[in-house]
């Protein structure tokens, strides 16, 4: 099973332990008959340590995203929004050549930079799930002619764990000196998250950084349905006006002429194919939950390093808000890391209740859905 290949595993460490000693961990089967010669992994028994100074350098589009450029990206002729968002997009990367204010990457401990010209700072993508999004931001990251050093680009959540991992004012040092900063998946779930990113990407904008950003929420209408929103107005406002905003239009491509996700597995279809499999993780549904609850989420995508293809027995409704949003960025780490999921239990698209996918958190849930979706479909060729 061809994939792209991960960020380099040297960068974490991952600590492993006898599954008897962690009330995590999945119960082992017996080894099948004719099955790989490597027992799959599981990983409730991996504990990854990610060193704070790497965060910064990993900052950069994911394995799935390795390849992507404009010329890759295939505008639905019945969107006109796709081509458009291709044409601004090509221009604002190739608008990136020249010396950020911060002096090209250098970071400046004493002299004081000209003020940068006001307006808006960067790109905002606002469109449904599957629309390519992330592929144009990628693409964005990719065309910046800038060294990789001086580009960066996360998810929302990343950059917010950045910050927690570094402080805030290393995590504005560290980042100052970049030309571009890629933020995808922009949401603000809380007062907090809305305060410690307005501050951040004001003081990186007013550096000299280029920002580009996608979300399925307009930058006015972030926070909205998550807490009170019309509190925070002056902050969610000043978001907004570092952002020229690109609305794309169309159909969630992942499903686009494909068949339907597979129906769940037995258990023991499961467990024969995980041993069958080299590069494996095969792990029950509820402790692997429990185990998320002990991993920062900023880890989860060093909890998947070297991890070909996941295999999950018993899958059940998370009734649980926290855990579901654990679930999310599961979800988020293994999509962009081209995994394949294969399941028992109960299908992708019933783990979330009716309530959730009403809630203020719908978009985040039926993200995961979709991503889940297309993860199970591609274990076919497990």
């Amino acid at each position: 099973m061809e994939r792209s290949v991960a960020r380099p595993v040297g960068w974490v460490t991952v600590s492993s332990s006898p599954s008897s000693s962690s009330p995590a961990s999945s119960p082992r089967p017996h080894p099948i008959a004719g099955a790989a010669d490597a027992e799959p992994v599981s990983l409730c028994d991996r504990e990854p340590h990610v060193p704070a100074d790497r965060l910064v350098a990993e900052m950069v589009p994911p394995p799935r995203f390795d390849a992507v450029r404009f010329e890759t990206y295939l505008p639905d002729p019945g969107q006109p929004s796709q081509a458009e968002a291709v044409t601004v997009l090509s221009g604002f990367a190739a608008g990136l050549g020249g010396a950020t204010a911060a002096g090209g990457g250098r970071r400046r401990w004493f002299r004081k930079e000209a003020p940068v010209a006001a307006g808006p700072s960067g790109v905002y993508l606002d469109g449904g799930y599957g629309v390519g999004k992330t592929h144009l931001l990628a693409s964005v990251w990719h065309a910046a002619p800038a060294p990789r050093e001086q580009k960066a680009f996360g998810t929302f959540v990343e950059l917010t764990n950045l910050v927690g991992a570094l402080g805030f004012q290393q995590a504005v040092t560290a980042l100052s000196g970049h030309r571009l900063l890629c933020i995808d998946e922009f949401e603000l779930d809380d007062p907090g998250d809305t305060v410690l990113v307005s501050t951040l990407l004001g003081k990186l904008a007013d550096a000299g950084v280029k920002l580009a950003a996608t979300s399925n929420t307009l930058p006015g209408k972030l926070g909205e349905g998550r807490f009170a929103a019309a509190d925070f107005m002056r902050e969610i406002q000043g978001l907004s006006a570092r952002f020229r905003s690109l609305r794309i239009d169309g159909e969630d491509y992942r499903h686009r002429g494909l068949p339907e996700a597979p129906p769940p597995y037995a258990d023991e279809e499961v467990t024969e194919a995980a041993y069958r499999t080299p590069g494996a993780s095969l792990d029950d549904f509820g402790p692997l939950l429990k185990h998320l609850s002990r991993v920062h989420p900023s880890r989860y995508g060093a909890l998947c390093d070297g991890v070909d293809a996941v295999f999950l027995r018993g899958v059940e409704p998370v009734d649980d808000q926290a855990t579901a949003l654990r679930l999310v960025v599961l979800a988020d780490r293994l999509y962009d890391r081209e995994v394949p999921v294969m399941a028992s239990g109960t299908p992708f698209d019933r783990i979330f209740s009716d309530e959730m996918l009403a809630g203020g958190y719908r978009k985040k849930y039926f993200r995961a859905i979709s991503r889940l979706t297309a993860l199970a479909r591609d274990a076919k060729r497990v």
